[in-house]
């Protein structure tokens, strides 16, 4: 039996990395996948790929940081598919700053990427799941929302808010049967994950300090991501609500 037969999952930064690893994986395990993103062109890819594999899917344009639009698109998905189970909050954004040397513009973008957007598509999904009867919202935080770095100030500090958030809506909404969990994990090999690296200047060495640091010796993968998304979607999951997993090949262990 497929562990999310005959659910309906709606998956933010859908078109790449983490989200686009949820999605392939969500649609191999049954589910029905609205896949939203800014960008139309790997969203589309997407849904190609998973129509290849017999699934079914949906692209769907959404700025997670505008209300409006992601309103929008939560009806879309519920409009085509005829229900919602699963959110899963993924579109993020990073910036590599102390304080210090953070702009306003970009404190502003990284904490609506990353925050705002998970409230705006969370609450937004709220009515759907009730109707649907309950269900999931998985948001992806980070480990650096459990612990910091040197560098990050803005996404230490967007992320420790995601988990916040993910242990207030449990318990708010725990009663209408809506689980609610956030996936933390260390640096993934994502477009997102390599511009961070990027912009420390010698990207080569400090990939390999990364992994360095990561007792299991190497950076996660959006597979690695993927999979917990669906366990934490996924009845195998039912008594599971309000907690923040680190997924970091035991860095957090230290």
């Amino acid at each position: 039996m497929l562990r999310l037969s005959g659910k309906v999952a709606f998956i933010t930064g859908g078109g790449t990395g983490i989200g686009r690893a949820c999605a392939l994986a969500f649609a191999r395990e049954g589910a029905q996948v609205a896949v939203a993103g800014r960008r139309r062109e790997p969203l589309d890819k997407v849904v190609a790929e998973i129509s290849v594999a017999g699934g079914k899917s949906l692209a769907l344009a959404c700025d997670v940081t505008e209300r409006s639009s992601v309103e929008d698109a939560l009806a879309q998905t519920e409009k085509h598919f005829a229900r919602l189970d699963t959110i899963v909050n993924n579109a993020g954004a990073v910036v590599v700053a102390t304080v210090e040397h953070t702009s306003d513009e970009d404190w502003d973008r990284v904490l609506a990427a990353n925050l705002t957007g998970t409230f705006f598509v969370s609450r937004a999904a709220l009515a759907p799941l009730r109707r649907a009867g309950g269900g999931s919202i998985v948001n992806i935080g980070s480990v650096l929302g459990l612990v910091a770095r040197k560098d990050r100030a803005a996404y230490c500090a967007a992320k420790a808010g995601v988990s916040g958030l993910t242990r207030a809506m449990a318990l708010d909404h725990a009663h209408e049967k809506i689980r609610v969990n956030c996936i933390c994990p260390t640096i993934v090999e994502t477009e997102l994950g390599m511009q961070s690296i990027q912009q420390t200047g010698n990207a080569a060495a400090q990939i390999q300090k990364r992994i360095a640091e990561i007792p299991i010796g190497r950076l996660g993968k959006p597979d690695d991501v993927a999979m917990m998304a669906v366990y934490l979607a996924s009845e195998d999951a039912s008594w599971v609500t309000g907690a923040s997993f680190p997924l970091d090949g035991g860095l957090t262990a230290y």
